[in-house]
This record gives structure tokens, sequence and C-alpha cells, in this order.
């Protein structure tokens, strides 16, 4: 007990006097570069402040991103160092405060970095012959030693000049060579850790390549549909790859070129003048690329080099245009314009067109150069193989040329346009004139000029009889100036028309009449038709003056009605005196179901057509309507065409509309529903317009179960039916076979229905019962015959004419086939009557099978 005291009082002792007591956990660090480590500071006894200094001295603060400062709870504070570097080395402090007492501990933390391969990519090529450096770039701290080792062995770089390690740790060959191909190891090292790390890379030497070429020259004839090969043999390593290149272009396989696999041959189809030239095989690999050159002659068509365009001026005393052309052989050259063509010592009537040639150059020499001379020339080479074309442009300068008409026809207030064609080259500048003054002016208000590239409007507005006279077009270019004087002339009004004859019909009237002699200077614009009935006031319309107008028809007339016609034509002036009146009477109407009286109102106020009276009957095989229609009244001008159209009754719209000539009398309508009610409509269309439809409503026959031959034309059956017959006579037949196989061999279906079934023997037993039977019948002749009796349901399946069951009316068979005579057709006689009544058997007769017949 005393014992137990007294530590206690030396405890709270040592506590009194050591105060505070600080301690690191670990107490030393070593941290490899990018790691991250914390430490422990731990505080015994009572501490109010715990501090961390960095190596500088400096206090570390909270939360700094590097250095991270945190104090768990009274005791502990802990310091994380975050991705060392090698700045973060050094004496880490840690110091415990309370009032005056103070405590503190140390830290040192070591950094280093690992063996860490920075690039050591694999593999690494190089091409023959160059110095290869092989990267390995390798650090650690301290620095590495690096060590390089081939095929096993380490590199003795004193041993062999051809290797050198560099300072940065590379291994360099000098001269590189195939056979230095292989893998190397880098190995680095560092002692103080015992540290070791390597990697493989694998060296490729690439080898340049070799290529030659086949044939150096290779001929070839163009147009002719031949092929040509050219061809190169390339070697290197890696395999280099083999391609063509014409005119700095790369060519493919295509509808032109065909390469083989490797592409050491290339094949020219249809071989063109166009590809006569250079070709270049090109071996290219990793180690870099040769090319070799293999050139293509063709025996070329004929080919322009030289065609330019020419200028000349009018009048000039020739201009010569000249053409060259290639070609082999030498291609005869020809010249044309529009449509003329010169040769060879050609040359034109008046001698003003030679053409000469000399070798491949031919000119073409203009002599007193006109304005119509330009435009485009075409020249032409040809020879045995071809030809060639080219355009050449002949620019002529001339002076300008007026054209337009010199009368022109207006009246006063009403303006017109006074043209003037201007043909000059280069362009020329017009200027108009009046009384020699230059228009427009302050003195002429009441013109204007518009301009386009080849012609000038003057523009007049007649105000008195003094602006009507002479006016001047004048026009000047580079080449020279040219007038031209137009009279402007007051229009008069056109004269009378001439009325040819009235053509009448029952509501209408076509007059034909011809145009006015004159027409006053200015065009007509539209013709005044009158008519009345006579002694009254004149009805009258008028009508546009079209192209080629020489007829008008007259709309709403009455029918059986005298009238008399005139007309006028009317032109920007005025109008003309009317014609002399001519006297017609319209034709009656004809229609057979509209009464007079009210056909005649009709036709008075529309001028159309009656509607057809139709008739619609069943055609065919009874899904076609035949429509045929009467021709009614005309409504006073010819029938154009009929329109017909139809629909079934329950739909809304109609099938598209069917328009027949004029003469026609009928249409039939095929392919139709069966048993459906259809609508027709036929409408009469003439110059005025349509007529009312005719209608006719008429339903479709019922849709036939069998076609016979004679409508269909054919078998009348269908697949099904084809079918059907077809399974049937398979059926029959293996029937057939069946019956067979039941009475000559006792097998087959029918063989085992009877012995399982119905307890029948065979064919064989059924003989003998027969021929003991007829046995019986011959030895006692008192006595009637034996009969089966049988009920109609077993006579129901012979009547339908298939293989039967002998019975008491089927004649016996011997087994050779022969039929079984009764020497008493007597016998016979009652057998085949016993049908018709049912007979019992005596009991005295023999008895036999009770389902054999016997007789």
């Amino acid at each position: 007990m005393l014992q137990i005291r007294d530590l206690i009082w030396g405890l709270l002792f040592i506590g009194c006097a050591a105060a505070i007591q600080v301690e690191i956990t670990p107490t030393q660090g070593e941290i490899s570069v990018g790691d991250s480590k914390f430490f422990l500071c731990e505080v015994v006894g009572d501490a109010k402040d715990i501090d961390w200094y960095a190596p500088s001295g400096e206090k570390i603060l909270p939360n700094r991103p590097d250095i991270f400062v945190s104090r768990s709870d009274e005791t502990t504070s802990t310091l994380t160092i975050y991705h060392a570097n090698v700045d973060s080395a050094g004496i880490y402090k840690c110091v415990a405060k309370n009032g005056d007492k103070e405590a503190q501990a140390t830290v040192q933390v070591k950094i280093f970095q690992k063996i860490t391969f920075e690039s050591a990519p694999s593999p690494q090529e190089f091409n023959e012959g160059d110095d290869a450096d092989i990267v390995c770039d390798v650090v650690s701290s301290p620095p590495p030693t690096i060590i390089w080792k081939h095929k096993g062995s380490r590199i003795q770089v004193a041993k062999d000049v051809r290797y050198k390690i560099m300072d940065n740790g590379h291994l360099q060959i000098r001269g590189i060579k195939k056979t230095d191909e292989g893998m190397y190891n880098c190995e680095a090292r560092v002692m103080a850790r015992g540290e070791i790390d390597f990697r493989m890379i694998k060296v490729v030497v690439n080898v340049l390549p070799t290529i030659r070429a086949r044939q150096s020259d290779v001929n070839a004839t163009a147009d002719i549909g031949s092929s040509a090969l050219l061809a190169c043999d390339a070697d290197g390593f890696p395999e280099p790859t083999v391609t063509w290149a014409h005119n700095n272009v790369v060519l493919e396989t295509g509808d032109k070129y065909s390469l083989n696999e490797d592409g050491s041959e290339l094949v020219i189809k249809d071989v063109k003048k166009v590809d006569e030239g250079d070709y270049t095989c090109i071996a290219k690999n990793k180690a870099g690329e040769k090319a070799e050159e293999v050139s293509l002659n063709v025996f070329v068509q004929p080919k322009i080099t030289y065609l330019n365009n020419q200028t000349a001026s009018e009048f000039e005393e020739q201009v010569t245009l000249t053409c060259e052309a290639s070609g082999d052989p030498t291609p005869t050259i020809s010249w044309s314009f529009e449509n003329r063509v010169f040769s060879e010592g050609e040359q034109s009537l008046d001698r003003n067109i030679v053409v000469r040639s000399h070798a491949r150059v031919s000119s073409l020499t203009l002599k007193n150069v006109q304005f119509t001379y330009a435009g485009q020339y075409l020249c032409t080479a040809s020879n045995s193989i071809g030809q060639d074309d080219q355009n050449m442009y002949l620019e002529v300068r001339y002076a300008p040329k007026l054209q337009g008409n010199v009368a022109w026809y207006t009246w006063e207030g009403n303006p017109t346009n006074i043209s003037c064609k201007v043909e000059a080259h280069p362009r020329a500048t017009v200027v108009w004139y009046r009384d020699g003054l230059p228009v427009p002016s302050a003195n002429f208000t009441n013109l204007k000029i518009y301009t386009t590239p080849t012609i000038s409007y003057l523009e007049v507005t007649p105000s008195s009889q003094d602006d009507f006279g002479s006016y001047n077009c004048s026009a000047t270019n580079a080449m020279g100036t040219e007038y031209k004087e137009f009279l402007l002339i007051e229009a008069d009004v056109p004269t009378t028309p001439e009325l040819y004859q009235v053509e009448p019909f029952s509501s209408t009237a076509v007059i034909q009449f011809g145009e006015p002699e004159a027409t006053g200077g200015v065009p007509i614009i539209k013709y005044r038709v009158q008519w009345r009935l006579p002694g009254q006031d004149w009805t009258e319309k008028e009508y546009s003056a079209e192209d080629d107008l020489n007829q008008i028809t007259i709309l709403g007339l009455n029918p059986e009605t005298t009238y008399e016609v005139r007309i006028s034509a009317i032109n920007g002036k005025g109008e003309s005196e009317s014609s002399p009146a001519k006297h017609f009477k319209t034709e009656p109407v004809l229609s057979s179901e509209i009464p007079p009286p009210i056909a005649a109102t009709s036709m008075a106020l529309k001028g159309e057509p009656s509607a057809p009276k139709i008739e619609v009957k069943v055609h065919n095989r009874g899904n076609s309507l035949k429509v045929n229609w009467i021709k009614q009244d005309d409504g006073g001008s010819p029938i154009k065409h009929y329109l017909v159209r139809y629909k079934a009754k329950y739909v809304s719209d109609w099938k598209p509309e069917m328009r027949l000539p004029n003469d026609s009398e009928h249409v039939v309508l095929n392919g139709l529903d069966w048993n459906t009610e259809y609508e027709v409509h036929v409408v009469a269309e003439n110059q005025q317009g349509r007529s009312e439809p005719g209608i006719r409503s008429i339903r479709t026959a019922s849709e036939p179960t069998t076609i016979p031959d004679a409508m269909g034309g054919g078998s009348g059956l269908g697949t099904g039916a084809i079918v059907g017959i077809l399974i049937v006579v398979f059926f029959l037949l293996l029937v057939g076979v069946d019956v067979t196989c039941y009475f000559l061999n006792k097998c087959g279906l029918l063989m085992c229905i009877a012995v399982n079934f119905c307890g029948k023997a065979g064919p064989g037993a059924k003989s003998k019962d027969m021929e003991e039977g007829k046995a019986a019948f011959t030895k006692d002749e008192s006595k009637e015959p034996i009969v089966e009796v049988r009920t109609e349901e077993e006579h129901t399946p012979n009547q339908g004419g298939g293989p039967t069951e002998p019975n008491e009316t089927t004649p016996l068979t011997e087994p050779d086939g022969k039929t079984v005579k009764d020497d008493k057709t007597k016998g016979e006689a009652e057998v085949k009557n016993a049908t018709a009544e049912v007979k019992t058997v005596p009991n005295e007769a023999p008895q036999t099978n009770g389902n054999e017949s016997k007789a």
C-alpha cells in the first residue's frame, strides 16, 4: 500500500517538473516524388497551441494546397504533404505552447525520385545507313546508371566504335545495318537504393526500295481500242508499295487503268493521244521512295495546236486566219464558216476567200473585209486515224449600219415609238434630230428616247400637225457615222371589211369576213358586229382582232327568224364604215324530246347543244355496259365532241372523263363491278359550251358461279377445280390398285377390311365355294337357287359405277379368268330375277358361308 502511494506521488512530481512533451510519428520520412505522406505530432501535457514550421522556418498556415495542417483534438496535430516534389524536402518542426511553457520535436523529410521511364517507345524505326539514336529517357534521384544490352549481352562501346551511349542515356548506332535489327534492353540502376528497372525496345531497320523498269519505252496506237502495258519491279524492306503517276496524278484501277495485285503492272485501256507521255513508277516504304520513268509513245490523232481569234476592220485589204495542227500521219486542214467549207486551194467566186496550206499549217485569207465576215470559223484537222475541230472568232470593226421601217403611223395624242436598229462594232452612240436640232430638248417636250444595246426608240406624242414629218437617227462609233431618216405619218381609220357570207344555225350564226384593204397605218384592234330584226334597233358586240381572225359566231338568236348583219373594223384612230348588211334566216330547232317553243327559248338563251338521248345496255359477260346515244339539236354550231363519265351509285367519285369524237355513237364500259348500279352521263359540246348531261342508271349482272366455255373462250375451270379433279383421279387410281391386289394377291386395304371386320375369306376360298354351289345346283334341279339376302344399303356402293363386289348378278369367273357358264340359261334368268324379291334359304339346302354369293 505504501509503494502504490509513493508511485503516485512520484508521477505527480515528474509531471509537474516536465510540464509538456512532444513526439512526432514517424520520426523520419522518405517520400517518392509525386507521392503523399502525413506526420502526427502528439503532445503529453496541456498545450494551448500546436504549430508546424517548414524547413525555411516559416509557420505553416492551415489550408495550403501542397502542405496541409489540421488539429484533430487538444493533444494532436497532423502535417500532410501532398504530391511531394524536391522542394518539399527538409526538417519540419512541431512546437507545442502553453503560456511560458514550450516543447518541440522535429522530423527530417527526404524526397527521392524512383526510376521512371519518361520515353522509351517500341518499336523504333530507322533507315539503313542512318545514325540511329535509340531513345530511352530515364529519371530518378540520384540519377540512374544506364546499361544497354543486345541479344542478351551488354554492349561494349569500347570494343565497337559504331556504338555510343550518349550523355542523355540514348544508344547511338552509327551507320545502322539491317543486321542490327532486333530487341534492345535499356536497363536503369540506382546503386544507393538497389533499385533497378528496364525496358525492352524493338529496333526495326528499313531498307530503301530499289526499282527497275522492264521496258523504258512503250509504243501504242491511239483510238483503235488497244491497251498498253507498263511494268516495273521493286525490292526493299518493308515490302514497298508500288504506285503509278501521270502528270503528277496518282492512277487507280478503274475504267481507264488497271493495276495488278502488287501494282507492278499498269494497263492503259483504249489508248488515246492524251495518254502519251512519261509515267512514273513509284516504289515507297518507310525508308523512303524511289521512282523510275516509263515513256508511252502514241501514234496520235490530229490535234489543233494553234488557232487564235482575229480582229479586222471593214474594207481592210485582207485578214489571214491561221490554224496549226499536229498528228501522225500529217493531217489535212480545212475551214468552214456557217454552211460553207473551204479546203486547200479553194476560193470563192469573187476570189475574196483563199485557202493555202503548208505542212501542218493552213491559212484562210479574207480579202476586202466585209462586216458580214464576222463570226465563228471552224478549223478541222483530219487524217486516217481521226480528226480534231476547233473554233475561232473573227471580230470585224465597222461603222454603224441603220435599219428600221421608214414610215410610222399615229395620231394626235397617241404616242408611238420610232425604232432605229443599229448594227455597229464597237457599239455606237445614237442621237435623234428634228429639224436639224437634237432631241429631246426644251423645244420638243413631247419626245422621249429609250435605248437598248441594239435599238434606239424615239417616242413621239403628236400634239398638232406640226409633230408629223421627218425625224433623223444618227449613230456614231470609232469607225464612222451613219444617218437615217424616218417619217411620222398621221394615221387614218381602216377601210370597211368585206362580209363574205353568213352560215345560220338555230340560235347562232357564223359570219365570215375579210380584213380591210387598208388598216390606216396602225393595227386593227377589234371588230364590231351588229345584227337586228329588220326594222328594229341594232344589237352589237365587239370582238378582239386576234391573228387570222376571219369568222365570228353570233349567239342568242331565235330559231326560224330573219336577221340582217353588218361588220366594221376599229383601229386606234377610229372605226371604219360598216359593211353593207346581209340578210339570213336561222334554222329550226331539231329535237325529238323538247317541244319547239321550249327548245327555241332554251337555245336562244344558251347557244349550247341539247342533251343527247342515251340508251344503256348490259354487254358481253354482264360486267360491261354499252352506252348508245342519239344526237339532238346542236345548238346552232357543230358538235366538237362528246364527254362520257360514269360512277357506281354508292360512291361519290367519278371515273375519269372520256372524250370521244363528234361522229361517235357509242362506247363500251368494261371491267365494272358485278351486281352494281352505275350512273352514266353523256354531254355534247360545241363551240359555245356543253349541253346538259343525258343521264341513265343501270345495274350490272350478278357474277356467275361458273363461266360457260362459249362466254369465256376457255375451259372455265379454276385452279381449285383442277386441283380437286387431280386429287379424285389419284384417289381412284389408289382404289383400283388396292382392288387389284385384293383379287389377285390376297393383300391390300380391302383384304384387311374383309378379314378383320367382315370375316370374309380370300378370293381363292370363294372360288372353291362357288364351284361347290355350282355342283349342288346342278345335282338338284328341283330346288330353287340359293340367293343371298341383301338390303338396299348393300347395293348402294355399286350404283356409282366403281369396282363392285361379286353378287347375285355378277358373272362368276374361274381362276384363269373365264366366265363360268351354267348349263341351264333358265337358272341364270331366275338368279337375275331373284333381286326383285327376298327369298329364304330352305333348311335342307347345303349351307355355305352366309356372306358369299352362289348360283
